[in-house]
């Protein structure tokens, strides 16, 4: 790993953690950088992972979504790599409806 002067730099991803996500919820309410996103269990129906660049679930809009995965493409495991910078803050706006969804993010 290179060493900078003034900036650490993380081969993982993220220096934090949202465990046990299982809802809507507030991530980061400052701008940040989303990581990844490991899957501990994709839910079984009704509707997606969604992710958005605001500071709260109801801010949350088609016009500022980062991303979104239905939960037919998610497995048990998977880890999604984004890497994706947020300008306002990082959101959960929505998660699976059925099945216990659940999910673990790491961001700066």
């Amino acid at each position: 790993m290179a060493q900078y002067p003034n900036v650490v730099i993380t081969e993982n991803g993220g220096t934090n953690s949202a465990l046990n996500v299982t809802a809507a919820k507030v991530i980061k309410a400052a701008p940040g950088r989303l990581a990844r996103i490991s899957v501990i269990a994709p839910g079984t129906t009704s509707g997606a992972l969604t992710i958005n660049d605001c500071l709260t679930t109801g801010a949350a809009t088609t016009s500022n979504e980062v991303f979104t995965i239905a939960y037919g493409s998610m497995s048990v495991g998977q880890v999604i790599a984004l890497d994706w910078p947020f300008q306002v803050g990082i959101v959960v706006s929505a998660v699976p409806g059925g099945g216990s969804p659940q999910y673990s993010i790491s961001y700066f």
